[in-house]
């Protein structure tokens, strides 16, 4: 890529921080955050989003603040649910993530911009190993990518910081509370077919159990389970 080529991404991707930034400030009534946190922001800025889609959409459109089609019946996520995922875990710096449903491998290049590890398992092959290639391209040494079922999460790799879903589950899986930390938290969209979904934040309590904090309706694709 040329120098002016690169610096028209850059200006695409500082135009769609303030247009996630907006709608931050649009929905704070609901998720009680007016704004990225400053490293969501730095990592909405750095990803090269444009290099994480089909090659028909690698241009201006990678930048728009909407989900796109990737094959297989799957999207990538709207960036303004990707920052607000990554801004809901509250990171600080040096987490275990586990990014549930890779797709194009989006979510896992922005939670890699801040945790120290990040473990994203896609049960569709396809795309799976298209994201590694990808990120590996990219330089993310820090993500993993496995290929399996979503709904039973790594175990070897846990237990996780954080865990972010993107697709939606009838019910929250019962083996990802289980690999949370205590004090950990999960991002996950929750509801069946035909239902409202709901972005939801969990966290683990010391006891096993958790608390459950619903933040917004959204619309995901299905979490394909596994055969």
């Amino acid at each position: 890529m040329n120098a002016a080529a690169a610096q028209d991404f850059a200006a695409l991707r500082a135009r769609l921080v303030a247009e996630v930034d907006a709608m931050y400030a649009e929905t704070r009534s609901e998720t009680g955050l007016a704004a990225m946190s400053p490293p969501v922001r730095r990592a909405m800025a750095k990803v090269e989003r444009h290099r994480l889609v089909p090659p028909l959409q690698q241009s201006a459109t990678a930048y728009g603040n909407h989900p796109l089609p990737i094959g297989g019946g799957q999207t990538i996520s709207q960036p303004y649910i990707v920052a607000l995922s990554t801004d809901l875990l509250n990171l600080k710096g040096g987490e275990s993530v586990l990014d549930v449903g890779t797709g194009s491998g989006y979510q896992a290049a922005v939670l890699a911009e801040i945790a120290s590890k990040v473990y994203s398992i896609e049960i569709i092959p396809s795309l799976g190993n298209e994201a590694r290639k990808r990120l590996e391209e990219l330089g993310y040494g820090n993500i993993e990518v496995r290929i399996g079922d979503g709904y039973q999460g790594w175990p070897e790799k846990a237990p996780f910081d954080g865990i972010v879903v993107t697709a939606a589950a009838p019910h929250v899986p019962a083996a990802l509370i289980e690999q949370l930390k205590p004090g950990g938290r999960m991002v996950i969209p929750v509801g069946g077919s035909g239902e409202i979904q709901y972005l939801k934040v969990l966290e683990k309590q010391a006891s096993g159990g958790y608390s459950e904090k619903r933040v917004l309706p959204v619309r995901f694709v299905p979490l394909v389970p596994g055969k």
